[in-house]
């Protein structure tokens, strides 16, 4: 079983005349960490089997593939779907999820051995081929961890935008998807849209061979989550605004426009799948300004599996008013550190954005404010990728674009920017 612990950090003294309250809600659980075999789960394998997949990159899928059917453990219900402009179902040889036996397993690597690549890409449809499969699954295993794998090396060409919209919310709720884009000939908005929508993630493969260690460390993840489709329960007072919920850590996901009404006061905002990690949630409360000294519950952070309304943790976000301009002015170090990681994403956003629109001005000073950021947080990852694009000079804090930058570079750094990292230990630094 998963233990759940929370923690709330805040600064819960208001100025007078204020009523805006931050808080990040730290979600610990300890559990089993590589499998979990008491846990019934299904694993769906989409491998991009498009024209533009030829030679070496389809070899190198064929061999992710195999290696994350060969992780899958004994009893997990699989199946491997290839996709071009339709969605095939490879493994089994019906619409329907297996078993992973030694003989399973074995038929599967030989169908993923006939992949060859040729037609157009409609990632809408593959997802939708998996949500049905997974919705088979769900009505004789409600509680089951439901993942699939996503692998893809081009656009979304072959699926008007309306087609793949409706897809797409065919899809959301019914399973987690991590996708994978491999090459330089994807697009990030594509695949974070996926991502997002199915609770995922979505990374950078810059090498074909480099996924088969990739499927592998997907599958062990997969194999050790433990409880599907928890929520983050909010409640607020009745006079309060919820401004925002968004998950900060371990990527940047704003999940305020999914919350689902459980009263008047009270929404569950998903949340996935869990096993043990450890994730950070930033809520913003504004609240009616009350008088020094009085103090108030700005809102309940419950954890709870939305099915059966059990709680796993739960914490207060507090507010209370005071004239000491010592108690009320401080910043919470959590708070800001985060602050500065959303702000930073988006600044390298809209930097490469500008970059890409010829706008100079603007992706220089988006992309040297960035690199600032980055420094100051420790993020060493995104300044190493973000020095890939411009040329900084720490001394003066200012930055050049840089002339000639490799497209896998560009890819990596608007991937990873949503990708944060934990305040370092000590809070002043």
């Amino acid at each position: 079983m998963t233990d759940f612990t929370m923690r709330v950090d805040q600064n819960k003294y208001l100025p007078t005349g204020s009523g805006e309250v931050h808080a990040i809600v730290t979600v610990e659980a300890s559990g089993p960490i590589e499998r979990a075999p008491a846990v019934e789960a299904a694993e769906i394998i989409i491998v991009d089997t498009s024209g533009s997949m030829s030679y070496d990159k389809i070899a190198e899928a064929r061999k992710a593939a195999r290696a994350a059917i060969d992780t899958l453990r004994d009893g997990v219900y699989f199946a491997v779907v290839a996709g071009n402009h339709e969605a095939q179902i490879i493994f089994p040889d019906r619409a329907m999820l297996v078993p992973a036996t030694p003989e399973s397993r074995s038929a599967a690597r030989e169908a993923v051995s006939r992949l060859v690549a040729e037609g157009g890409t409609a990632m809408g449809r593959w997802l939708r081929r998996a949500a049905d499969l997974f919705s088979d699954f769900q009505q004789a295993y409600p509680g089951a961890i439901k993942h699939a794998i996503l692998l893809t090396d081009g656009k979304n060409e072959h699926e008007k935008a309306p087609e793949f919209a409706a897809n797409l919310a065919y899809c959301a709720g019914k399973f987690v998807c991590d996708c994978r884009g491999v090459g330089v000939d994807w697009v990030v908005a594509e695949l974070r849209e996926i991502a997002s929508t199915l609770l995922g993630s979505v990374m950078d493969i810059r090498r074909p061979e480099d996924l088969e260690a990739d499927f592998r460390a997907m599958t062990q993840a997969a194999m050790g989550k433990t409880v599907a489709d928890v929520a983050l329960r909010l409640w607020t007072p009745r006079a309060a605004k919820l401004n925002f919920v968004k998950q900060v850590s371990p990527t940047l996901e704003d999940l305020t426009g999914r919350r689902t009404e459980v009263d008047a006061l009270t929404g569950d905002y998903p949340t996935g799948a869990w096993g043990g990690e450890s994730r950070e949630y930033h809520i913003n409360v504004r609240v009616p300004a009350g008088n020094v000294g009085q103090e108030m519950r700005a809102g309940l952070v419950r954890l709870v599996l939305p099915g059966t309304g059990e709680v796993l943790a739960k914490g207060n976000i507090l507010a209370q008013w005071s004239d000491d301009p010592v108690q009320s002015t401080r910043i919470n170090p959590r708070v800001a550190h985060y602050t500065g990681q959303q702000e930073l994403a988006s600044l390298i956003q809209e930097g490469l954005q500008a970059r890409n629109d010829g706008d100079v001005d603007t992706a220089t000073a988006r992309l040297g404010k960035a690199r600032g950021i980055a420094e100051k947080a420790g993020n060493e990852e995104t300044a190493k990728l973000l020095d890939k694009v411009i040329e900084f000079d720490p001394g003066t804090g200012t930055a050049r674009l840089r002339r000639d930058v490799d497209k896998a570079d560009e890819i990596a750094l608007d991937t990873r920017s949503v990708r944060t990292v934990r305040m370092r230990k000590d809070p002043e630094a």
